[in-house]
């Protein structure tokens, strides 16, 4: 159900998982690489994951969602590696009852991902590269790169 692949995402797969009889409303979110950040053209991005930590916090978040929002089902992918223009590199699912709380509980997700999952990404320009900060894009590397294995905590 939480998973970080390193291979294309494929959005049905996802769907299945969540899918009920006890459902109203499946919900689906697909974050997609974008060519233009901030007046930067981007020719690819690379992603990588502390993947146990990164399978850990997604659980965490999917437990989150069930505790607000207590008939949904979640499942959320998350993509490492190299990722061309428009390929897909999260893609959330959240299945409910009532669109209301799987809509909720769908933006619920993306914005914890990117509070507390250790995903990095390297933005690739025509001009140069940059290991991105945190996923907020709030605080960048202080040493412009992401921690070695060994800078990681449990």
């Amino acid at each position: 159900m939480f998973t970080i692949v390193q291979e294309p995402i494929r959005v049905e797969e996802l769907i299945q998982k969540v899918e009920s009889p006890n459902a109203g409303a499946i919900t689906t979110f697909i974050g997609t690489v974008r060519e233009w950040t901030k007046g930067k053209r981007t020719v690819y991005l690379e992603y990588d994951a502390y993947i146990p930590m990164a399978e850990k916090m997604l659980q965490k978040i999917g437990i989150e969602i069930q505790e607000k929002w207590p008939d949904t089902v979640i499942a959320i992918s998350h993509r490492i590696g190299h990722l061309n223009i428009s390929d897909i590199a999260v893609c959330i699912a959240v299945s409910s009852p009532h669109r209301k709380a799987a809509y909720e509980a769908n933006e619920y997700a993306i914005e914890r991902i990117k509070q507390m999952v250790p995903i990095w990404k390297k933005e690739h320009w025509e001009n140069g590269e940059m290991w991105i900060g945190d996923q907020l894009e709030k605080t960048p590397y202080p040493t412009e790169k992401p921690p070695l294995d060994g800078d990681r905590n449990d």
